[in-house]
């Protein structure tokens, strides 16, 4: 496997090595040891999968304190526009993102380390979207930003009055009002 470094400190994309012949194809999805001496020691605990259609929103989703995740995503199915937002004020890239497209074609994954805001746009008809995570859910200690807050400068893809989201994400607080790791 490739590990990508991005922009953001601590984001890689993982691209993994898929061999091709007549029967399909065979790759590593993730391989501990490897993961571990290219990003580090994730004790991943909690595997997810979601199933999505076109213009689905997912996001922009964290948890809070001793409760936050760190996330490695892929699609299985489909394809999305997967987006990270450093919210992390001490930071020195606060409030700048990452985003990449996963899709089925590329099998590319995306590690989300703690301290970030998480999100997804379905791109295809459908999308299967799976995630390891290193701390379980907790309602507790789940929070949001607003996936169209303008302070964010994220650009998706798709006509805005086309993105379907969840109304407890339409009611999410903007970045300057949300709950925020120091």
């Amino acid at each position: 496997m490739e590990y990508i470094k991005t922009e953001i400190e601590g984001v890689y994309v993982i691209q993994p090595r898929v061999f091709i012949d007549a029967r399909g194809y065979f790759m590593e999805a993730w391989k501990q040891t490897e993961f571990n001496e290219q990003i580090g020691c994730v004790d991943f605990m909690q595997d997810n999968e979601s199933k999505s259609a076109f213009g689905v929103l997912r996001g922009l989703h964290y948890q809070k304190g001793e409760l936050s995740q760190a996330k490695l995503v892929r699609v299985i199915k489909g394809k999305v526009l997967d987006v990270a937002v450093d919210i992390r004020k001490s930071s020195p890239t606060f409030g700048q993102h990452v985003m990449v497209e996963l899709s089925e074609d590329n099998k590319r994954q995306f590690f989300i380390p703690r301290g970030f805001a998480h999100g997804f746009l379905v791109l295809s008809e459908e999308a299967i979207f799976t995630y390891k995570v290193d701390n379980p859910y907790a309602p507790q200690a789940e929070a949001g930003i607003r996936w169209n807050d303008p302070e964010l400068n994220i650009e998706w893809p798709i006509d805005p009055t086309l993105v379907q989201t969840s109304e407890k994400d339409l009611r999410q607080p903007f970045l300057k009002d949300a709950e925020l790791f120091d």
